[in-house]
């Protein structure tokens, strides 16, 4: 099964759904939409799932495709997922600025996923995340709030 993930953003990310819906899949596809309105004979579409849904659907997939937000990012790279991320662009009005196309090329370049976008076609990834071995996550949060405690002290 293939989870889709496109956020809680207002804005609609219909070409997401599109290189899905254009694409050679032929196994279960479940979206969570939020916003975008979408229907589709390939694809399970759902507005929003609840949170104990999500988590569910992430485990059992066995691939997530998903926007380009750090919290669907990390949280499936959490769980072990190979991931695909297209991020949501300004110019398309998917989006108010391009920082999930920062984070995505960041995530990319450093390993733990493969980059969906203009360049590049959604079938020729589904081929290549076969091979793909995912950088393992590992959260600098312990890191992060040493520094933060050190820079609070020190002011």
């Amino acid at each position: 099964m293939i989870l889709v993930t496109l956020g809680t953003q207002i804005e609609p990310f219909k070409r997401l759904l599109d290189y899905i819906e254009n694409s050679k899949l032929k196994c279960k596809i479940v979206v969570q939409a939020g916003h975008t309105k979408y229907h589709s004979k390939k694809m399970d579409v759902f507005d929003f799932i609840s949170y104990d849904e999500m988590e569910k659907l992430i485990k059992e997939a066995d691939l997530i495709i998903t926007h380009g937000g750090t919290g669907s990012i990390v949280g499936a790279l959490k769980k072990g997922k190979k991931i695909i991320a297209c991020a949501r662009l300004e110019k398309y009005g998917e989006h108010v600025d391009n920082h999930q196309q920062e984070l995505v090329e960041i995530f990319k370049d450093q390993g733990y996923i493969l980059e969906l976008n203009e360049d590049n076609n959604l079938d020729d990834l589904l081929l290549e995340i076969k091979k793909f071995v995912p950088k393992e996550f590992k959260s600098n949060r312990s890191e992060f709030i040493k520094k933060l405690e050190g820079e609070i002290n020190n002011s």
